[in-house]
C-alpha cells in the first residue's frame, strides 16, 4: 500500500471514534461488513474508492477521506489517425462490420467501384439542389438517432459512417454556404459515430472519430464541436474511474472562448461528476449548481441543427445530480431522484432508459435496498441486449460486485446467476 492508503485507516478509526460510532455501526450505514472495516482500520486491507466515497458521507469527512486513497494514472488516449483520407468498410454476410481508416488497400480483393471520386457530386449541390440535400441528410441524421436510441451500434454504425462519408464528398463539391453546411453535418455524424463505438466498447475508435469530427468542423469556423468533443472525452474518460483528466477535460471544454452556454453546461456536468468521483463534495456541489443555470439559458443551435448531446432526458441535471450522489456515497439520495426521473424518461429512448436504470438499480445496491435493486435489474436484464451498450455493461458489473455482498439472501442467489451470465455472454 501507497502511504496514503497506510494512513487511512487510522485516520478512518479517528473520524469513527469521534464521531461515536462503533465498527459495526460504521459498518451497518456503509453497507460493508464490520471485519472488513476492521481490516481497513488495522492496514491489512488496501481502502478502495467506494467504500472511502461512503465513509466520507457518513462521517462528514467532506472527500478528505477519500483524497487519502491511491487513484490510478490518467488513461493514455489513443494517437490521432493517419488523416482518414481513405476509409475501408468490411461487410460480412453475418452482418459483421469493421471500419478502417487506412493510406492503402488493405487486401487484394476487388471493391465495389462507384467511380471517379467526386463523379456526380457537383450536380447534386447545385444551389438549386442543395438545400434538399441538406434537408434529407438531416432527416437521415435524426432518425440514425432515434434507431440508436433502442438498436445496437452494430446496426447504426455501417449507414452513419457511410453518410460520414457521403457528406464530406457533397462538401469537398459544393460551394458556400451550403460546403460549410453540409461539412458541419458531416461532423455531427462523426461524432455521433464517436459515440457509437463508445457504446461498442471500442474506446479507441470513439476517440478516433470524436477527434474527426473536430477536423471536419474546423473549416466551418464553428468552435462548438472542438469543445464538445472535450466534453466527449471526459465522458470516456468516467467511464475508467479517471477522475483528474474527467475534471481537466471538462474544464478545457468551459474555457473555450464562444462556446455556447448548452455545451459549456455539459462540461459543468462531467466536471461535477469528475469531483463527484474524486470525493470532492463543494466541487461537485458548486458545478452541478453552474451546470443547472447554464443548462436553463436558451439554446444556441440553428432552427434546424439537433441538439448536441442527450435530447431524450428532460431533467438531465438531476440524473446527473443522483449520479454524482451516488458516487460521493448518497445512494439513498441518488436512488430517491431516480425513481422519480427514469420512469419519465421516455421508452421510445431505450438507451437513456436503461443507462440510468441500471445506475438506479446500483444506488438502490449501494444504499441496502437489495430487493429493489434486484427487482430493478430484472427489468434491466429483460431488454438490455437489444442495446448492447458497454456503458451499461459497466454499470452491471458494479451492480455484480455490489450484490455478492449480498449473496445469501435470495432475490440475489435468483438474480445473479442471470446478471453474470448476460455478463460473459456479452449480452448485457
Amino acid at each position: 500500500m501507497t502511504g496514503q492508503e497506510t494512513a487511512f485507516g487510522p485516520e478512518l478509526r479517528r473520524r469513527r471514534v469521534a464521531a461515536g460510532l462503533s465498527q459495526a455501526q460504521l459498518a451497518a450505514r456503509t453497507h460493508y461488513t464490520k471485519g472488513y472495516l476492521s481490516k481497513i482500520e488495522t492496514g491489512h486491507k488496501p481502502p478502495g474508492p467506494d467504500l472511502a466515497r461512503r465513509c466520507d458521507a457518513v462521517l462528514d469527512a467532506e472527500g478528505e477521506l477519500s483524497a487519502l486513497v491511491s487513484r490510478p494514472p490518467p488513461a493514455a488516449e489513443a494517437e490521432d489517425g493517419a488523416g482518414g483520407e481513405t476509409w475501408h468498410i468490411r461487410l460480412a454476410p453475418d452482418g459483421e462490420c469493421r471500419f478502417l481508416p487506412a493510406t492503402g488497400a488493405a487486401d487484394d480483393t476487388t471493391p465495389l467501384y462507384l467511380g471517379p471520386g467526386g463523379k456526380g457530386m457537383g450536380a447534386a449541390v447545385r444551389e438549386d439542389h442543395a438545400a434538399r440535400a441538406l434537408t434529407a441528410f438531416r432527416a437521415q441524421f435524426d432518425q440514425a438517432r432515434r434507431l440508436g436510441q433502442w438498436a445496437p451500434p452494430a446496426a447504426v454504425l455501417p449507414t452513419v459512417i457511410t453518410q460520414t462519408h457521403t457528406l464530406r464528398g457533397l462538401a469537398a463539391a459544393a460551394r458556400e454556404p451550403e460546403r460549410g453546411e453540409l461539412l458541419y453535418l458531416a461532423a455531427r455524424c462523426a461524432e455521433f459515430v464517436g459515440w457509437m463505438a463508445q457504446e461498442a466498447s471500442d474506446d479507441r475508435a470513439a476517440l478516433w472519430w470524436t477527434r474527426e469530427s473536430v477536423r471536419m468542423a474546423a473549416p466551418t469556423g464553428s468552435t462548438v464541436l472542438e469543445a464538445y468533443s472535450l466534453v466527449r472525452r471526459a465522458e470516456i474518460a468516467l467511464y475508467h474511474d479517471d477522475a483528474v483528466q474527467v475534471i481537466e477535460l471538462a474544464r478545457r471544454a468551459r474555457a473555450r472562448p464562444g462556446v455556447p452556454a448548452r455545451i459549456r453546461g455539459l462540461a459543468a456536468q462531467r466536471e461535477a461528476q469528475g469531483h463527484a468521483l474524486y470525493g470532492d463534495h463543494d466541487g461537485c456541489r458548486r458545478t452541478l449548481d453552474q451546470a443547472a443555470e447554464l443548462l436553463a439559458a436558451p439554446p444556441a443551435d440553428g432552427p434546424h441543427e439537433p441538439v448536441i448531446g442527450s435530447s431524450t432526458v428532460a431533467n438531465l441535471n438531476v440524473v446527473v445530480t443522483a449520479w454524482c450522489l451516488h458516487e460521493l456515497g448518497r445512494s439513498e439520495d441518488a436512488a430517491d431522484l431516480l425513481d422519480r426521473e427514469v420512469p419519465l424518461i421516455p421508452a421510445t429512448a431505450l438507451r437513456a432508459r436503461l443507462r440510468f436504470g441500471a445506475r438506479r438499480a446500483l444506488a438502490h445496491a449501494s444504499a441496502g435496498e437489495i430487493d429493489q435493486a434486484c427487482l430493478l435489474g430484472a427489468e434491466i436484464l429483460e431488454q438490455v441486449d437489444v442495446v448492447d451498450s458497454a456503458t451499461i455493461r459497466t454499470d452491471l458489473r458494479r451492480l455484480a460486485r455490489t450484490l455478492i455482498r449480498w449473496q445469501g439472501q435470495g432475490s440475489v442467489r435468483e438474480l445473479y446467476p442471470r446478471l453474470i451470465a448476460a455478463l460473459h455472454t456479452g449480452a448485457a
